[in-house]
């Protein structure tokens, strides 16, 4: 094994043990939240449900954006979910071995985060009103439904996460456009489907409250919004290119392999993604 492999696996290694700490840090934060504004006997109880999902979308996408900038989060990419590493595979701005590290230390760190919370906050985790953050749709909310809102959120957030990454101007705000959009979905779809979009968000909670119910769903879904989100992203960034191909010269000397190079480099410029954008390693 030479020492560039070595070394390469080791910082493989090492990012995800940030995932891993992320992660853990934001299911603790996350129950504590829910554990604060939803247990009966607290003082900060929010009664309505809306209401306390729009505070817990508020303070949930603040807690999102400052893992990403943080130390941890940019060195590993502050990725923080499957569905997001997923989707920066398949953008070609993520390295494939890297996934399965990256996704196991999310789910670790999503039922290490909750087990945290319910060791510091005692018997208040379990109670029903809190039931360790758990995820659940409304009752009148079918399995089907939730599937398309789960997977259709994911998909907007990422075409949105990728518009911004592929401008150099914007590359900076994504971090803010992610945290944003995870309070938005909280806040809108939290007291109907749940709100989840993150596979990790809910592995935890679910685990550790014994809650099967549309597990499934909650795993599958965002990784499936996050490969469509992907493929339309893919399609505006061919059509972004398309005009300025129209515009080539009309006295170019043209050859099918110059065709074919021309078309692999509007390839590759429709997939660059700036490398300093707080949610992928260099």
């Amino acid at each position: 094994m030479s020492t560039v492999t070595s070394l390469s696996r080791q910082l493989r290694l090492a990012r995800a043990v940030d995932e891993f700490v992320l992660a853990t840090v934001l299911l603790f934060l996350a129950v504590t939240v829910v554990r604060w504004l939803r247990d009966p006997d607290s003082a900060l109880c929010v009664g309505d449900l809306d209401a306390a999902l729009a505070v817990i979308g508020g303070l949930s996408g603040t807690i999102l954006t400052g893992l990403i900038l943080s130390p941890p989060g940019r060195r590993s990419g502050g990725h923080v979910n499957p569905a997001v590493t997923v989707s920066l595979w398949l953008m070609g701005a993520f390295p494939g071995r890297g996934v399965v590290p990256y996704v196991l230390a999310q789910c670790a760190g999503s039922a290490a985060g909750t087990g945290l919370a319910r060791l510091v906050w005692g018997s208040a985790v379990s109670l029903p009103s809190v039931d360790y953050a758990a995820i659940v749709p409304a009752p009148a909310w079918q399995p089907a439904s939730v599937f398309v809102a789960e997977a259709g959120s994911m998909a907007i957030i990422i075409v949105a996460v990728g518009f911004t990454m592929a401008h150099a101007r914007t590359a900076r705000l994504v971090p803010y456009v992610i945290g944003l959009s995870v309070a938005l979905v909280i806040a809108v779809l939290g007291p109907r489907s749940g709100g989840s979009i993150n596979p990790a968000r809910q592995f935890g909670p679910a685990a550790l409250a014994g809650q099967s119910t549309d597990l499934w769903i909650y795993l599958i879904a965002p990784v499936v919004g996050a490969a469509l989100g992907t493929w339309l992203h893919h399609v505006l960034s061919r059509r972004r290119l398309l005009p300025h191909k129209m515009r080539m010269p009309a006295s170019r000397p043209s050859s099918p392999e110059s065709d074919i190079a021309a078309e692999g480099v509007n390839r590759r410029s429709s997939n660059r993604i700036p490398a300093r954008t707080g949610i992928q390693p260099e």
